[in-house]
């Protein structure tokens, strides 16, 4: 939905450099919806829980993802950067600010290192005995707590981060490009200095920036892809490629290259970063947030580009899931437009069968992406609405009430039945106002 042009400029500073004048930006595009300049977004029907936002990597800052929620429809979005929660209070201000509902939470990936899945390739490309996993439902007094947490994760990772980027110089090298250096074209274009993460996509980005500069947009980088890396394109992707007045040019060329390229230069993490699994899910436990497994799939076709077709935990998905339930995991997040029906339907019965919650989300990291998830609208995902309801009376609660969530002790005795507490966290996070969301009416 466009804008009127007196509003254009106020919406690019959503992703202004200062978070007060990201802040401020929201604040004035709320007064022009509430005056009429501005016409309203849709009817709010939909859910995303699962949002990246600058502080890991995306498109977005968080005040920029929430306005974007709220105009495309959502009746609440969350924050879900990787290794950080520096984004955090600002999503949940924005959201207060414009009034749509929030979350808060963070992902990061874990050792699987003493479990039968050590050498399995679980849910993330290329990590072998590590698995992606979220805490979901972060309460506000427990932000502090996870920055502190996450801070050597950071560090360990930007090691890394420095080892792979000189590894890709040498690659460069070879092909005549022009090398990255770390501090100026990954760490100064990132969120690290305000407590954000830097992810491979970072570096990839930056990778891809040097490629449009030593070749151009359009055909002639296309030949290099092709006859210089020996990159196999697929037709939309190509097309894609072949336009260089696309405004998500980098973004379709981050997703190439990290589909196909990434592994000539990627560094597998240590347990340095990627923490014991049962550390983490304690952890989760003691601030009082919901410790998910991530869910990915086997791959045919990723919808956002940048995962070549692969197979990951299905092949033991039930062995998996019973061990999940044992390490004590509370629940698993899904993203209904990744995977096919049978996939989705397979994981709900399981999830089921172990008395898991049911988290939705769709992770957002390329302009090309939309916030609009109509397949949450299915039928058969009405729980996932139920869930996500449910997960904000939980962190709004919790953040009153230290330890009142859906699974302290006295939720677990009030109401022992999984649907039943579902159903009442659910009508108190329905019953939160938006502009307020910290006056829990309980």
């Amino acid at each position: 939905m466009s804008l009127p042009a007196a509003y254009q400029q106020v919406a690019a500073a959503l992703n202004a450099p200062s978070r007060d004048a990201r802040l401020a930006a929201a604040r004035a595009l709320a007064a022009g919806v509430a005056s009429g300049a501005i016409p309203p977004a849709p009817p709010p029907v939909e859910v995303n829980n699962h949002v990246h936002t600058c502080y890991s990597f995306s498109p977005h800052s968080p005040t920029s993802a929430a306005w974007a929620a709220q105009r495309a429809g959502l009746q609440a979005v969350g924050i879900m950067d990787h290794d950080s929660v520096a984004g955090v209070e600002e999503m949940l201000e924005a959201g207060r600010i414009l009034g749509i509902a929030t979350t808060a939470g963070c992902e990061l990936r874990v050792t699987f290192a003493d479990t039968p899945f050590a050498t399995r390739l679980i849910n993330g490309p290329g990590l072998t005995g590590i698995a992606y996993m979220a805490i979901h439902g972060i309460p506000a007094g427990a932000v502090a707590r996870c920055r502190d947490f996450l801070a050597p994760v950071q560090a360990a990772r930007n090691a890394r981060n420095a080892a792979m980027v000189e590894r890709l110089n040498a690659l460069l090298r070879a092909q005549g490009v022009p090398e990255v250096d770390f501090r100026r074209d990954v760490y100064d274009r990132s969120m690290a200095a305000e407590g954000g993460a830097i992810t491979e996509r970072h570096i990839i980005a930056a990778h891809s920036r040097k490629l449009i500069a030593a070749h151009g947009a359009g055909a002639g980088l296309v030949r290099f892809l092709e006859d210089g890396l020996r990159l196999a394109i697929p037709g939309r992707v190509r097309g894609y490629l072949l336009d260089p007045e696309n405004p998500h040019y980098l973004y379709d060329l981050l997703g190439l290259l990290k589909a196909h390229y990434a592994d000539e230069f990627f560094i597998h993490p240590t347990m340095a970063e990627c923490p014991d699994v049962r550390a983490v899910l304690a952890f989760a436990e003691e601030i009082g947030g919901i410790s998910a497994y991530a869910y990915l799939g086997d791959v045919t076709e990723s919808p956002t580009g940048d995962k070549k077709a692969e197979q990951f935990e299905d092949a033991f998905l039930e062995e998996l899931m019973a061990w999940l339930r044992r390490l004590g995991f509370r629940a698993v997040t899904y993203m209904p437009p990744r995977n096919t029906r049978p996939q989705l339907e397979r994981i709900a019965r399981l999830c089921e069968a172990h008395g898991f919650m049911q988290i939705s989300g769709v992770d957002i990291n390329s302009s090309r992406q939309s916030f609009s998830c109509p397949e949450i609208l299915d039928p058969r995902f009405t729980n996932l609405i139920t869930a996500t309801w449910a997960l904000i009376g939980h962190e709004k609660l919790s953040t009153a009430r230290p330890g009142a969530g859906l699974f302290g002790a006295r939720a677990l005795a009030e109401y022992p039945a999984r649907a039943d507490r579902l159903a009442y966290f659910a009508a108190l996070g329905r019953r939160l106002d938006p502009r307020d969301p910290t006056a829990v009416p309980v």
